[in-house]
């Protein structure tokens, strides 16, 4: 008598939440996160299986050619975030607020957070600073909405810190730092992005915190990490930060499609038969009798 074999069917996917992300801390799962400011790269990331996307504001450097992120604007920013929210259907998305967006007004802060989630699609929102910030965060997070810390080297604040450089590296510092992802927890924050910080100090941070860290260019100890996509694709031809790791040289491959295209086009190769709309001789023929 022959038995039949039923697979039990793998679980459907389901939208990944602030929930999960302390669920993936507590169980010791690494959490993934990408960035992201279009649809078609939204929906690629979604596919994979990323757990969260950051709309971030470093889409002023690497989308729209400023030279850092404080020119850009809470417009630019709901724009990007709809077109990521229409890709992404599982992933936690986040959106960064940018630079004046939450500094000046806890009013204005509350209200600049919640465009990105009734505006923009998002799921939470990104903010930079430690103690200065609070207010703000708890702000937010009263009113509803989940709220992302950021510290280390802050990129809004880039000229404070006289360019971006490494931060927490000296012992007040790195006290500092531990202090400001406490209150940040504290306020409320769901979790924190730590950036370019000594990967022993977003270790012992990360252990610190019953919220998740997610660090990019703060070691392997952090309890996630984040890249910009378009360092990791190596489409962003300025430069590239010590901490990625380049998986792509898109930028490259673009220059020779590019090339390619072009010579093609000045060699009349392209468009070739296979490539143009034809009509039957039959049809050549009765548009000759009236033309």
């Amino acid at each position: 008598m022959s038995t039949v074999s039923v697979s039990t069917p793998a679980p459907a996917r389901k939208k990944v939440t602030t929930l999960a992300f302390r669920q993936k801390k507590e169980r010791g799962e690494p959490i993934t996160m990408l960035t992201a400011y279009d649809y078609p790269t939204a929906l690629s990331m979604d596919v994979a299986g990323v757990d969260s996307i950051l709309v971030g504001d470093s889409l002023g450097m690497v989308v729209l050619g400023y030279a850092n992120t404080i020119p850009v604007t809470m417009d630019e920013m709901i724009h990007h975030c709809r077109a990521v929210s229409r890709g992404a259907k599982y992933a936690l998305l986040i959106g960064d607020m940018p630079f004046m967006s939450y500094q000046a007004d806890v009013n204005d802060a509350v209200r600049n957070a919640g465009r990105f989630l009734q505006q923009g699609g998002m799921d939470a929102v990104k903010l930079e600073g430690g103690r200065e910030r609070v207010d703000a965060v708890r702000a937010i997070v009263g009113a509803g909405i989940p709220v992302m810390g950021h510290l280390g080297l802050t990129p809004q604040s880039v000229n404070l810190l006289g360019g971006f450089r490494p931060q927490g590296k000296t012992a007040s510092a790195a006290k500092r730092l531990l202090e400001d992802a406490l209150l940040l927890e504290e306020a409320g924050c769901f979790s924190l992005v730590l950036e370019s910080v000594p990967a022993r100090l977003a270790e012992h941070v990360s252990k610190k915190l019953s919220i998740p860290t997610i660090g990019i260019g703060a070691g392997v100890g952090c309890d996630g990490q984040v890249l910009v996509t378009h360092d990791l694709l190596g489409l962003f031809d300025r430069f590239t930060p010590k901490f990625v790791k380049k998986y792509a040289d898109f930028h490259g491959e673009m220059k020779r499609a590019f090339a390619e295209y072009l010579a093609d086009v000045q060699a009349r190769q392209f468009p070739a038969a296979e490539h143009s709309v034809e009509m039957t001789d039959e049809e050549w023929e009765s548009f000759l009798k009236v033309a």
